[in-house]
């Protein structure tokens, strides 16, 4: 594992973690706007970039654009998926909270303050969902929506009941939260959310659900049909994880 640390040793109030895998192409544009966005803001930050043994030059944008911006910093692991990369940024970072953010910044970067406790009240976890009353989609093809839509159906059925969207890119965690949960993680590829999820309502945790506007990109990493196959296997296992006690003592 390598990493680039930024230069400041306090201990941030907000860290965002952000996942990415060959984003050579959009990643710089991402950070300025996350780094202006928080430049503006009054309480300390910082920005983390977990490359996923990215192929293409991701890393090397990403440490020229830390050389200017002393509150971010990359950290390289090998190829595991956005399970492994979140939870690397996660478990690396003190930050009091801990955002998780998609490198293609499908919710602007604006709406970070909607998960903040000022805004929420206190919390474990803050969701963000692009379903509750408040929430909207933009541009997604209605076949994406539907697959979704079945996806979290059975979602709630095997593991999460309740929430109508674990699987949206952006949350909020606590920090000494964060380090418990991810310290669990056992999943590495998109079924994660779930998997957190899962672990979040078994410990009867304080989840809050935050309305977003979110746009689709039709450049995202998700292949539709493999991946959700995918997910629905690995929370087939997620559920006999649990049975088999591979979790440990989850509840209070």
């Amino acid at each position: 594992m390598q990493k680039n640390s930024a230069t400041t040793s306090e201990i941030p109030f907000l860290a965002l973690v952000i996942p990415a895998y060959n984003e050579e192409h959009r990643i710089k544009q991402t950070l300025e706007k996350v780094t202006s966005y928080l430049s503006m803001q009054s309480y300390s930050w910082e920005v983390i970039v977990v490359d996923d043994g990215s192929t293409d030059m991701t890393g090397s944008v990403v440490s020229n654009f830390a050389k200017d911006h002393n509150r971010l910093s990359l950290l390289s692991i090998p190829h595991g998926g956005k399970g492994s990369a979140v939870r690397a940024g996660m478990l690396h970072t003190k930050g009091q909270y801990r955002f998780m953010c998609d490198a293609d910044l499908s919710m602007p970067i604006e709406q970070l303050e909607r998960f903040l406790p000022d805004k929420i009240g206190d919390y474990d976890l803050a969701l963000g969902s692009r379903e509750i009353h408040g929430a909207q989609r933009f541009e997604e093809p209605p076949y994406r929506h539907i697959m979704g839509r079945l996806f979290n159906a059975f979602v709630r059925i095997m593991a999460v009941p309740g929430f109508m969207d674990t699987q949206c890119g952006f949350k909020c965690f606590v920090g000494n939260v964060a380090d418990n949960l991810f310290s669990l993680q056992r999943i590495n590829g998109f079924a994660f959310d779930v998997e957190i999820m899962y672990l979040a309502t078994r410990k009867r945790l304080k989840i809050k659900e935050v309305p977003i506007n979110w746009y689709y990109d039709k450049e995202s990493k998700v292949r539709p049909v493999r991946d959700s196959l995918l997910m629905a296997a690995n929370i087939v296992r997620i559920h006999l994880a649990s049975l088999a006690g591979k979790y440990g003592r989850i509840g209070n």
